[in-house]
């Protein structure tokens, strides 16, 4: 299992476990994280925008453009933002730390 360590709005931080091959949004969701995931991961929203914690950041594989696209018009968005529907788990990213805006 991959750790995740999500980090409400308020600061208040909560590990989470899920399955390799997991998206991101779809563990926030089963932990109970308010995130949205309207498009249900067909990237064509970005109600599932979290912040990885900048020393994570490196540890994920690149955006897509698309991703880079839609996450432009996030006010919220900052450099190390991505979507949860576009993350999947994998055993490089245990411990995670994930803030959600």
């Amino acid at each position: 299992m991959i750790r995740v360590v999500f980090v409400d709005p308020d600061g208040r931080a909560r590990q989470a476990e899920g399955a390799e091959g997991a998206r991101l949004l779809d563990l926030a969701q089963a932990d109970g994280h308010p995130l949205e995931g309207t498009c249900n991961g067909d990237m064509a929203c970005a109600t599932c925008h979290v912040v990885i914690a900048a020393e994570d950041f490196a540890r994920i594989p690149a955006a897509l453009a698309e991703e880079e696209d839609l996450l432009d018009l996030v006010p919220a968005a900052s450099r190390t933002s991505r979507l949860a529907c576009q993350v999947r788990l994998t055993a490089a990213l245990d411990g995670l730390t994930v803030r959600l805006p």
